[in-house]
Order: C-alpha cells, then sequence, then structure tokens
C-alpha cells in the first residue's frame, strides 16, 4: 500500500512539474516590432521586423491587408516587405510560444507631400469695390491634419490655415478667402504656401508652393465718347476723338473706330483717369453716315455710336474767256456751281448787277482797261445743308496787257543832281507784261543800277527806251547837276519863300 502511494506521488510530480515550467515560459516571453512607429511616403515600401522572446516559438507571422513577402528570418524573428503602401493600418506582429499566442501591432501612417499647389483668382480681372475670391486647394496630400495652407498677398500672410481638426480620410485640402479690390492690389502678386509638418511622427518638414499669380484691378464705368463735327465734307480730312472718362488703368485702354464697316487707323493718350484716341479720316460718299468707338479694358468692353452727315461742295468754278486779254478787249466773267454740288448753290459774282437765280450761273461783262491789270473777282456759293449755311469761294486775277508806258510820275523828264552825292536815273516803266528799261548818254548805255557821284560831267540828255512783246515807248530825260552851295541857295530860298507865305 505504501508502494502504492509513492507510485502515484511520483506520477503526479511528474505530471506537475512540466506544467509549471511551461506556466512560466508563458508568462515571460514578449513580442516585439521594428519600427515601433512607421511612417511611409504614399506608394513606397516598408520593412517590417518581428522577434520574441521565446526560446521556442510556434507558428508566428503578421496580419496586414497589404501586400507582404517573408524577406528574412531567424530562430526568434520574422523580417517581411511591405510594398505599395498607399493607406494608413494598423499591422499585428504574432508569436505564440507553447500554445500561447502573444501579438504586438504597428501603426503605419502613409504621407504625401504637397508637390502640386494651386492657387485660383476668381475673377482675374475685378472692377474697383467688388469682391474677389483667393482659393488655395492641394489635389494630393496626407496626413492631413499635418496641413498648414497660407494666402500670401507679394511677402505679407493674408490668412493661414491647419487641418488639425478634419477627418483624415479626405485627401484633399483648401481655404478660400473673399478681399475686396482696391486700385493699390492692381498688378499684386498672390501665392500659396503648403507645409506638411511630420516632426511629431519622426518625420520631416515638406513645404510647397504654387506658382504666382497677378491680379489686376479697373474701373471702366463711363460710356465713351465721340468728338466730332456733325457736318463732313466729303473728300476733306475729318479728325475723329473718342474718349473715355474715369477709367482705370487708362493707358490700357483699347480703342477701336469705325466709319460704317472701316476701321480708322487711331492713334492712343491719356492723363490721369482719362483716356482717348484719335483717328483722321475722308469720307468718300454724301449721306448720313455712322460712326462708332468700342473701347475695351481687360474682359469689359463698352461701345458707342454717332451719326454724322457728308455733304459734297467743292468749290465754285469762276472762268475768265480770256485771261490775258490786251487792253480795250471784251471779256466775259462767269460764276457757276460745281456739278457735284447738291443741291445747287446760291452764287454771287463780284461787280455783277444782278442776283441769279438757284441753279443759274452769274455773269459779268466788261471792257479790259490798263488800270483792271491785277484785278481781282470773287465768285462765292452758298448752301444750306442739315440748317446751317456754308460759304465757298473762288478767285481769280485778270492779266491786262498793254504797250509799255513811261508816265512823268514814274519817270518825270527833268532830274537834278547834287554834285558829290550819289545817284541813279529815276525811271520806272510800265505795261504787261513787263517792260525792258535801256537808258542811253551820249550813245552809250548807261547802268541804271549802279548809283552815280554826281558830278558836272553827268549833265545832259539821257534816252531811255521801254520794250515788252507788244511794242516800245522812248523819252528824253534832262538832267542838272547843281553845285553843293548852288542846292543848299535853293534850298534856303524855297524854305524863306514858304515861310514869308506862312
Amino acid at each position: 500500500m505504501k508502494m502504492l502511494l509513492f507510485v502515484v506521488w511520483a506520477l503526479l510530480a511528474l505530471i506537475l512539474c512540466p506544467v509549471h515550467i511551461s506556466g512560466v515560459a508563458e508568462e515571460s516571453f514578449e513580442v516585439s516590432v521594428w519600427p515601433n512607429q512607421a511612417l511611409v511616403e504614399f506608394g513606397q515600401s516598408l520593412v517590417v521586423n518581428c522577434s520574441t522572446t521565446c526560446p521556442d516559438p510556434g507558428p508566428s507571422g503578421i496580419e496586414t491587408f497589404l501586400k507582404k513577402t517573408q524577406v528574412g528570418k531567424g530562430p526568434q524573428w520574422k523580417e517581411f516587405l511591405l510594398e505599395d503602401v498607399t493607406e494608413n493600418s494598423i499591422l499585428q506582429c504574432f508569436f505564440s510560444c507553447s500554445g500561447i499566442q502573444k501579438d504586438t501591432s504597428l501603426g503605419i501612417t502613409v504621407y504625401q507631400p504637397p508637390e502640386q499647389v494651386i492657387l485660383e483668382l476668381q475673377p482675374a480681372w475685378v472692377a474697383v469695390d467688388e469682391a474677389f475670391t483667393v482659393k488655395c486647394h492641394v489635389p494630393s496630400v496626407a496626413p492631413l491634419e499635418s496641413l498648414t495652407l497660407a494666402l500670401l498677398q507679394g511677402n505679407q500672410e493674408l490668412h493661414r490655415k491647419n487641418f488639425m481638426s478634419l477627418a483624415v480620410a479626405s485627401q484633399r485640402a483648401e481655404v478660400i478667402i473673399s478681399v475686396r479690390a482696391q486700385r493699390e492690389n492692381d498688378r499684386c502678386n498672390f501665392s500659396c504656401r503648403a507645409e506638411l509638418d511630420l516632426s511629431l511622427q519622426g518625420g520631416s518638414l515638406f513645404q510647397g508652393s504654387s506658382p504666382i499669380k497677378i491680379l489686376r484691378i479697373f474701373e471702366f464705368s463711363q460710356t465713351p465718347h465721340i468728338w466730332v463735327s456733325s457736318l463732313l465734307e466729303v473728300g476733306m480730312a475729318e479728325t475723329v476723338s473718342c474718349e473715355v472718362a474715369r477709367v482705370f488703368p487708362a493707358k490700357e485702354v483699347i480703342f477701336h473706330m469705325f466709319l460704317e464697316d472701316q476701321e480708322l487707323s487711331s492713334f492712343l493718350s491719356w492723363e490721369g483717369d482719362t483716356a482717348w484716341a484719335n483717328a483722321t479720316f475722308r469720307a468718300m460718299e454724301a449721306g448720313d453716315q455712322e460712326l462708332s468707338c468700342l473701347a475695351s479694358l481687360g474682359p469689359m468692353e463698352q461701345k458707342t455710336r454717332k451719326l454724322v452727315h457728308s455733304y459734297s461742295f467743292p468749290p465754285p468754278i469762276l472762268e475768265l474767256k480770256e485771261s490775258y486779254p490786251l487792253a480795250g478787249t471784251d471779256i466775259n466773267v462767269t460764276c457757276s456751281g460745281h456739278v457735284l454740288t447738291s443741291p445747287s448753290p446760291t452764287l454771287r459774282l463780284q461787280g455783277a448787277p444782278d442776283l441769279p437765280a438757284p441753279g443759274e450761273s452769274a455773269w459779268l461783262l466788261l471792257t479790259a482797261r490798263e488800270e483792271d491789270d491785277g484785278r481781282n473777282f470773287s465768285c462765292e456759293a452758298s448752301l444750306e445743308v442739315q440748317g446751317q449755311w456754308l460759304m465757298k469761294t473762288t478767285v481769280i486775277q485778270l492779266h491786262v496787257l498793254y504797250k509799255p508806258r513811261l508816265e512823268e510820275s514814274s519817270c518825270p523828264g527833268k532830274q537834278t543832281w547834287l554834285e558829290g552825292m550819289e545817284h541813279t536815273l529815276a525811271c520806272v516803266p510800265k505795261g504787261n507784261p513787263a517792260p525792258a528799261l535801256v537808258c542811253t548818254w551820249n550813245g552809250v548805255v548807261f547802268d541804271l543800277e549802279v548809283p552815280q557821284n554826281a558830278t558836272q560831267n553827268h549833265t545832259g540828255t539821257y534816252c531811255c527806251t521801254a520794250t515788252n512783246q507788244l511794242g516800245s515807248v522812248s523819252k528824253d530825260i534832262a538832267v542838272i547837276v547843281q553845285g553843293l552851295d548852288e542846292g543848299i541857295s535853293s534850298a534856303l530860298f524855297v524854305v524863306i519863300t514858304v515861310a514869308l507865305g506862312v
């Protein structure tokens, strides 16, 4: 009986001792994973090492929905390659030891740097005092809670936004603000800066910036105004001006001016908040025509129109039956309207006794006289257009041909020179064509243009002859040279005589 009890005790001891040793092993082994936190760029790979302190581990591995490949193992570890990591996940690493399984987890965070930062200005051209929107968004970035977006005007930060309180599920981030446009905002640079700060996860700071966008501000509230005469004469150069006031920036206004369908070549100018364009044109046909001006600035354009009336009114025609008649010839002067003038003008011929009826010519008949040489005749035409009276005048000069004359007033027959003084022979012929004058003294031609120092030898008779195509005339001129004392005595005698007469 004692032997039986001993055997039973021994068996129990053999059974209980292994159980005690196994329990100690179960409680003491551990499972660990490396790295202890994982930060993976979107689409990249990650190597994970699972290990245990169990001296003789059983089944082990990792649990994940990611594509995995075992790339290494040892008695107490296994290493896996995770490929194409595109989502945040939690990986489980497990080992079993003596039938007991333990595991540990690894949080995998996927990050995507802000490589593409997009800035939008809506609209690109903004009217003064109107609101415009500045919008920045990053199409692909992660994790969103580590992102900060900053909107910049030049180097000045307008607005900053972080996404710490937003759900991570969305991989899109944006910030939108509204700003009221002022003139000083014109041509300002706007940009957006994105910062992904992964320092808390053991990573780096990634930055990205948008291309710069330039904002345009404009003011264009006034309608263009056309400045031009309401009456235009066919064929005559006219100037038209198109002006826009209270416009900004004035120097960037673009003008297009048209006469009907024909675009005019214009020259642009600006000063302050006013811009204008000038063009020169010619109306080529009579009647009503439309002038138009299209002014544009940025996305905005305004057009104005003005109706003008073109008329044809060439100067009247003034005709002489003979432009160079001989003295004593009858000549006819006719004043008539131009055939292109419509309706017929009213005519007035200077010197004509009566006014002709509208549409009829005016005429004058006269006998040409020597004193008519150089006489001007004028023909005046009047025309009513659109309630305004217009006037055109044509002038013509009459040239009467006559033989030379040597008149006493311009060629005196007696001339007195003072001895020792310079004198020239005074003789100016009349005639048309202008006659040539030749004077001789003692059979020798006398130079009329060179002043002579008078001596007693110059006393005598000079013969002057004036000649033109119609004939010639001669005249003797007596020249008397007086001594200086004699000349002074004569002058005193004249003065005393005049004084006594008074």
